[in-house]
């Protein structure tokens, strides 16, 4: 075949392969394809020449064109993904060639003239040239979670394993924990039923070596679980907790911080929530305007156990409570002059609130507390009369006898000394709750900065759960 017929097949065949492709003129002139040179200007089927679509191609590289090419950047990528399942492959030239051009697709049709002029048209397997990045942020998005994400399953990786490496106490009442693995060793501190300590050492008498705050001694293996068996129990027996790391948390109706979801309330930084349920992302807390949810983003999750108490610290407490008991008497003729005659109000009920029972330091630190009932509540305040939160209450009350208390709930935990359970709770008592804190005036009763709703008012005690109760006097 001579040189004018070979060119005429190949322009036919460049032809056929347009209109199967369905390939605009653009698009075609956008591909790697190699055009015919050598100043022989082929016509296609429509007319238009190849100096045409060089001419195209030069104007859309052009300085000019930038602007243009930049504006119609997505389109152009909507036609590239729409021909994703088509090619424009073509040879046209002086010389016997074989070359074929891909824009994206799962298979290629590559059309091929041999030298003989036999055109063929065939499919084969490819890969669709997709972008390096968009494949690694695909599969960034797929493989990889957030950072808090990740730390909060290391957390919980980490917690099991701590658990499986506690001594639980499974008593009447306490345990002893002695200075050695013998019951003839001196007592060096007590770990009470369901308190927790970290196993050091697990001897072949029937013995653990445990650490339990500042105790750190042995206990009879028979009266405590460790191992598989204390995860478990680790989770009945500890008390799950959220701890807010951001300077004001909202506390939200419904696991969503979409706008309009209801604020219940919100608490500070440091203050440690009771966590009813754990959710993909959110978790459910308990706080004085009700049960709401906070997001994971904003807490630090744990699990609190109670601690042994040594020997030094037994102690120490009795003796701490019998100093406050004298101190509470010798000062009761000045409690006297700081209760005032108005010193009761009345409760939701309609009832007059006097504080009663135990000592008379606590009942007039009672009194006094309750001469604010029906003063507003103010979050972050701690004024009795122009608006207080719950911990600015108990607060500037115990101000008032000359005794620092600090502004937070959570920290009013640790106060004072422990009182065990509301039937030995006396006047002038902290009773604490999650996220709140109110000072008891007996007969099951509290008075408390409660909400902004209903300000400083009277309630049972019992209305919510009692996470502790400190005596200060």
């Amino acid at each position: 075949m001579n040189k004018i017929g070979l060119l005429r097949v190949s322009s036919i065949a460049l032809t056929t392969l347009i209109a199967i492709s369905s390939l605009s003129v653009d698009a075609y002139a956008q591909s790697s394809v190699q055009l015919p040179s050598a100043g022989i200007d082929l016509v296609l089927g429509d007319g238009t020449s190849v100096k045409d679509i060089k001419d195209s191609r030069e104007q859309k590289n052009s300085p000019k064109a930038e602007e243009k090419s930049t504006s119609s950047t997505s389109q152009d990528s909507s036609s590239t993904a729409s021909l994703s399942s088509q090619t424009a492959t073509a040879t046209a030239t002086s010389a016997p060639v074989n070359q074929t051009t891909s824009l994206a697709a799962s298979s290629e049709e590559v059309v091929t003239t041999s030298e003989d002029g036999t055109i063929e048209v065939k499919k084969e397997a490819i890969e669709a040239p997709v972008e390096e990045k968009t494949i690694e942020e695909t599969a960034v998005a797929k493989s990889e979670k957030s950072v808090p994400e990740k730390e909060r399953e290391i957390d919980a990786k980490n917690e099991i394993e701590h658990f499986k490496n506690l001594v639980i106490a499974q008593v009447d009442h306490y345990v002893n924990v002695r200075k050695g693995p013998s019951e003839d060793e001196e007592i060096v501190g007590k770990l009470y039923d369901d308190s927790a300590g970290e196993l050091l050492e697990e001897t072949e008498n029937g013995w653990y070596k445990i650490s339990s705050g500042s105790c750190t001694g042995y206990v009879k293996a028979e009266f405590c679980v460790t191992g598989e068996d204390a995860v478990e129990l680790a989770r009945k027996v500890g008390k799950r907790v959220a701890t807010v790391n951001t300077t004001t948390l909202y506390v939200r109706a419904e696991p969503s911080s979409e706008d309009g979801t209801e604020i219940l309330g919100m608490v500070p930084d440091g203050e440690v929530l009771s966590v009813l349920e754990e959710l993909d992302g959110w978790v459910k807390v308990d706080i004085e305007e009700g049960h709401g949810y906070v997001s994971l983003d904003y807490v630090k999750l744990s699990t609190e156990f109670v601690s042994a108490e040594s020997k030094e610290e037994e102690e120490a407490r009795l003796a701490k409570e019998e100093r406050e008991r004298q101190a509470a008497i010798e000062a009761a003729n000045k409690a006297r002059k700081n209760s005032s005659s108005s010193s009761s109000k009345k409760n939701s009920s309609g009832q007059t609130v006097y504080a009663s029972g135990g000592s008379e330091l606590g009942r007039a630190v009672a009194n006094y507390g309750l001469q604010f009932v029906g003063n507003p509540y103010v979050y972050g305040g701690s004024s009795l009369t122009n608006g207080t939160d719950c911990s600015g209450f108990v607060m500037s009350v115990y101000k008032n006898f000359g005794v620092n208390l600090p502004h937070s709930s959570s920290a009013d935990r640790s106060v004072g000394y422990a009182v065990d359970g509301l039937s030995n709770a006396q006047p002038g008592d902290l009773i604490c709750y999650s996220g709140h804190v109110a000072l008891y005036i007996g007969n099951g009763q509290i008075v408390h900065a409660s909400t902004k709703k209903t300000g400083i008012k009277v309630s049972n005690a019992d209305y919510r759960t009692i996470l502790a109760i400190r005596r200060i006097f």
